[in-house]
């Protein structure tokens, strides 16, 4: 799948000495949902503000589509929506009027019929004529978002779209990304929700102190990182652990009753096999058993705490 953003050996360092972002290197798959996770503070608003022209790098190149963002500014630019984490508009200005002007910054001609259906998908319909000022705060949520497709773009920018919004435009929101993708949009989102990432995205970097940690498939990051814990309930209270079953790093519950074994997730089903017959063979019974698997949440705060 051919890049539509590439990103190479960027920096940002501000006036006060603080560097915000350590060479990334980055390239972002065309019409992918990309999430980048980092904690407050990691650099995720300062590179999407210098990919989309509003922060200046202090070193590197990123070209959109094949345009360097500086030399190529209005080709590049006109490809790109953004909504950003603060809610910017005119509170004197309609909901129809914003979407309507926003679309006319980038050069497109009127298309009534494109901003109704923009502000029907996003539920702002009935809201058309209503004054910005007056709108609660997840529907001028839903007015950014309507601006930020007005010109139609090719790459979606939504950093912390959800942030502080109820759970259903959450799912709304949800909905209209999985539409935009099918549609060829290329959107790369900023999260404190993991669980959005989780359920949303096709790759996932991971950005802290102003580095790119990881940059991994959702699907392999989870089968590589994940860690999977098989409980056994016991059949009778067990004292302590026979040394015959020391090899598998094996935890006793407080109360006794139950044997937890955790395990990368990448061990095949023999490794269990064996620890079950040994089990066995130990005298050890059991009535039950249950495994699960570390969510994207854990892999996350294990990345950032070790820095990896």
């Amino acid at each position: 799948m051919p890049s539509i953003i590439s990103v190479t050996n960027l920096s940002k360092t501000y006036a006060s000495g603080f560097q915000a972002l350590k060479n990334i290197n980055l390239d972002i798959r065309e019409g992918e949902i990309f999430a980048l996770l980092g904690p407050n503070g990691a650099g995720k608003t300062t590179l999407i503000g210098i990919v989309c022209g509003i922060v200046n790098a202090s070193t590197g190149n990123i070209k959109v589509d094949g345009h360097d963002i500086v030399t190529d500014y209005r080709a590049s630019r006109s490809l790109i929506g953004l909504v950003p984490q603060e809610l910017t508009t005119d509170a004197f200005e309609t909901v129809w009027a914003t979407a309507s002007f926003s679309r006319g910054l980038f050069g497109k001609r009127a298309d009534p019929a494109h901003i109704e259906k923009l502000l029907k998908d996003l539920s702002l319909w009935d809201k058309r004529d209503n004054m910005i000022r007056t709108l609660s705060g997840g529907m001028k949520r839903r007015v950014m978002i309507a601006k930020a497709l007005s010109h139609e773009p090719r790459i979606l920018f939504l950093d912390e779209p959800t942030a502080g919004v109820d759970v259903e435009l959450r799912r709304d929101m949800w909905r209209l990304v999985r539409s935009l993708r099918e549609s060829g949009v290329t959107i790369i989102l900023t999260t404190h929700y993991i669980d959005e990432a989780e359920e949303m995205a096709d790759r996932i970097g991971v950005i802290s102190k102003g580095e790119l940690i990881l940059v991994e498939d959702k699907a392999e990051l989870m089968r590589k990182l994940g860690r999977k814990q098989l409980t056994l309930q016991l059949q009778e209270k067990l004292e302590s652990i026979p040394s015959a079953l020391s090899a598998y790093k094996l935890e006793l519950s407080d109360n006794g009753n139950e044997l937890i074994h955790t395990y990368d997730a990448r061990e095949d089903r023999i490794g269990i096999a064996a620890l079950l017959k040994d089990l066995d063979e130990a005298g050890i019974r059991f009535k039950d058993l249950h495994t699960t698997q570390s969510s994207l949440e854990d892999i996350f705060v294990t990345l950032v705490r070790d820095g990896k």
